[in-house]
């Protein structure tokens, strides 16, 4: 399988709905960026990551197609720890991490997708096969909706089939966060699976009291309470809010991983392969948490995701995200009763409608 050319498309993809959080504020479209690595003999993988509001965007394809797809040409497409490396050292200095682990993604994906496809087999048996169903939970992006339309959200994402969601906080006063969390929590019942994602609003101190204010709603987890950065603040938080805590989609390598389960800073690993490097990153990361006994859950691209979380023991729950890709792949995800189905379909099975992607093309 030696690797003939590398292809980049780079799309500015509008949402259905302007979305909000603590972090982008109001989020009115997303980035998507393409890789499609061809070969000798016809195969070609596909894989992709994005950007939240397309910042960044132009430069990480950028990256792939002027940095990276040099390196993969000439090479054999199934040596992908090798190839992983060579990326990773190639844009080291200006990398470790940050657009370099996006631009990484999209290719490592495409590889996996290749390696799929060569072997006739979906990602969740190629890279463990598990169980092919996966608890999934909605991804909520409302922290400015009015109570009405988040209930009303909640509804239509029952009806859809989940049996958990998240929703975020973060709003200018603590006292709005919990009424908003204490109304969910009372609409859906108290056995209920609800996550709530501050999405780095508070500083440490904040978060601490915000996390002993939300407790006795029986919150699933609190996620990302503070920035990522900061590992011992992660800790007290943790140790003094009493709720579980999911941090990771803004890690970018392994090792800010490592750094937060070695200090018990983290309950919930979220990794995310389209930030994190890709499929070689996001499995280290999985059997990592494994041997410290943790859950891994994931953040976005749910359609590569659920995948993942089939392929190994130790997975928790899947976020479908709300910046979905179903107006542009020919097979959305599967719910069924609280549950996404991994396809089987070989290599990642996602098969974008690229007609309907063209009039977004960047």
């Amino acid at each position: 399988m030696r690797i003939t050319e590398v292809l980049t498309d780079h799309y500015r993809i509008p949402l259905p709905v302007v979305l909000s959080d603590s972090t982008h504020g109001d989020i009115s479209h997303f980035g998507l960026i393409v890789a499609r690595i061809q070969t000798a003999g016809g195969l070609e993988g596909m894989g992709y990551t994005y950007s939240v509001g397309d910042i960044g965007g132009s430069a990480i394809e950028a990256m792939v197609r002027d940095d990276l797809a040099p390196v993969l040409v000439g090479e054999e497409g199934d040596r992908i720890e090798r190839l992983w490396e060579r990326m990773w050292w190639h844009v080291h200095f200006v990398g470790r991490g940050g657009a370099a682990s996006f631009a990484m993604a999209a290719l490592d994906i495409a590889l996996w997708d290749l390696r799929g496809r060569a072997n006739g087999e979906p990602w969740w048996r190629l890279l463990g096969g598990h169980d092919p169903r996966v608890p999934v939970y909605a991804g909520g992006i409302d922290l400015q909706f009015s109570l009405e339309a988040l209930l009303a959200q909640a509804d239509s994402f029952a009806a859809q089939g989940f049996r958990a969601i998240k929703m975020k906080v973060g709003r200018e006063r603590l006292s709005e966060d919990i009424e908003r969390v204490a109304a969910m929590r009372s609409h859906l019942g108290s056995d209920f699976p609800l996550m709530a994602d501050a999405n780095m609003r508070w500083r440490v101190d904040e978060a601490i009291r915000a996390a002993r204010g939300l407790a006795p709603l029986g919150l699933f987890w609190l996620e990302e309470p503070t920035i990522p950065d900061d590992v011992a603040g992660h800790a007290r938080i943790a140790r003094e809010g009493g709720l579980p805590i999911a941090t990771g989609e803004n890690f970018h390598t392994v090792y800010e991983f490592q750094q937060m389960i070695q200090h018990g800073a983290i309950s919930f690993p979220e990794p995310d392969v389209a930030t994190l490097g890709g499929v070689t990153p996001w499995l280290k990361v999985a059997h990592l948490a494994e041997t410290c006994n943790l859950p891994v859950t994931t953040h976005g691209v749910h359609d590569l995701q659920v995948h993942l979380l089939a392929a190994i023991p130790n997975s928790s729950y899947l976020e479908a995200h709300g910046f979905g890709l179903d107006r542009f792949i020919r097979h959305p995800l599967k719910i069924e009763e609280g549950e996404a189905v991994a396809p089987d379909r070989a290599g990642h099975g996602v098969e974008f409608d690229w007609e309907a992607l063209e009039e977004h093309r960047v």
